[in-house]
C-alpha cells in the first residue's frame, strides 16, 4: 500500500477505464474559474479581528474547502500509475515569497496538513507557524535543502526525478519523500490577489499527486450581478476529472459555497456535527 493513500476498488467500469484513457494529469484537466463574495469574507474578517482573532482570506478559503471535502471525499482522491487512489489524509501546498539580503524575491515551497479536530482559527495558527518558521532570509526547509543539493551535482536531478517517478507508479516511494515534496498534495493554492494580479488557470503537476489547484486573483467589482459597488474574488480552479464525476464535484462546489455563506460554521471542529 503506498504510504500516501489506499487504492480505491470496485469502482464502477468506466471509472475504472478513463485514467487508462487519459493516463496523463494533464489529460484530465477541467478548468472552471469561481467566483466568491469578497464582501461577505471581508465582512468576517473585520469582525474576527476586532474580537482580536485573526484570520486571513486563504485561511478562510481553505476552511470551507476541507468541510466540503468532509462531505465529500472523493475530492481527496488522485491517480497515479492509471490507479485511483483514496488519499490517508488532507494536506495543501502553497507558495511563500520572501525576500533576499539584496532585496531580490525568493520563492519557498510550504506544505500544511488539516484534520477534523481542527476549526478556521487553529488553521491560521498552523499557518501563521509555518510561515514565522520560514520567513528568515537564511532559512531553508527541507524541500529547499534537498532541491539544492539535488541541483549541486550534474546529472543528479534528471536521475534522482526518474527514480522518484518510476518509485512512485509502484507505489514505494518512501514516505519521507512524500512528506518532503510539495507535489504529493490534496490541494495546490496560490493567492495572486496578495500581490495585486488577476488569477489564472494554474496546471496541476503530473509529478506527484494534486488533483486541484485553485489560484486566487485581484477582487473585481460584482459584474455578474451588475452591482459595481460589490466587490467578488475570482478562483481559477483546475482539477482532475478522473478523481470523481461532474456531478460529485458539483455537490462538492455547492458545499463549499454553503460554508463560505455561512463562515461561523467553521469556528467548530470541522468533523462536528457535518452537515
Amino acid at each position: 500500500m503506498r504510504p500516501d493513500g489506499k487504492r480505491v476498488k470496485g469502482l464502477p467500469p468506466i471509472l475504472a477505464a478513463i485514467p487508462y484513457i487519459m493516463p496523463k494529469r494533464y489529460d484530465a484537466m477541467n478548468t472552471i474559474t469561481e467566483y466568491v463574495d469578497e464582501d461577505l469574507m471581508k465582512e468576517y474578517l473585520r469582525a474576527k479581528r476586532k474580537e482580536g482573532k485573526r484570520v486571513n482570506h486563504m485561511t478562510l478559503l481553505l476552511a470551507a474547502y476541507y468541510k466540503a471535502v468532509l462531505l465529500n471525499p472523493k475530492v481527496n482522491y488522485f491517480v497515479m500509475n492509471r490507479k485511483i487512489y483514496e488519499r490517508s489524509h488532507f494536506c495543501v501546498s502553497f507558495a511563500m515569497l520572501k525576500k533576499l539580503p539584496d532585496g531580490t524575491p525568493d520563492e519557498t515551497t510550504l506544505k500544511l496538513y488539516i484534520e477534523p479536530t481542527d476549526t478556521i482559527f487553529t488553521i491560521q495558527e498552523k499557518m501563521d507557524k509555518i510561515i514565522a518558521e520560514n520567513s528568515a532570509t537564511e532559512t531553508k526547509n527541507s524541500t529547499d535543502k534537498f532541491a539544492s543539493f539535488m541541483l549541486s551535482i550534474p546529472l543528479l536531478p534528471r536521475f534522482v526525478l526518474w527514480l522518484a517517478r518510476l518509485l512512485d507508479n509502484w507505489g514505494i516511494l518512501p514516505k519521507a519523500i512524500v512528506e518532503l515534496s510539495p507535489f504529493h498534495t490534496s490541494l495546490f493554492i496560490t493567492n495572486l490577489a496578495s500581490i495585486r494580479t488577476s488569477y489564472i488557470h494554474h496546471h496541476c503537476y503530473d509529478f506527484g499527486t494534486t488533483s486541484v489547484f485553485i489560484c486566487m486573483g485581484k477582487p473585481v467589482p460584482d459584474f455578474m450581478s451588475g452591482n459595481y459597488d460589490k466587490k467578488i474574488m475570482p478562483l481559477g480552479v483546475v482539477m482532475d476529472e478522473r478523481i470523481c464525476s461532474g456531478y460529485e464535484f458539483a455537490m462538492f462546489n455547492s458545499d463549499f459555497r454553503r460554508f463560505l455563506k455561512n463562515p461561523e460554521s467553521l469556528e467548530t471542529p470541522f468533523g462536528e456535527n457535518l452537515k
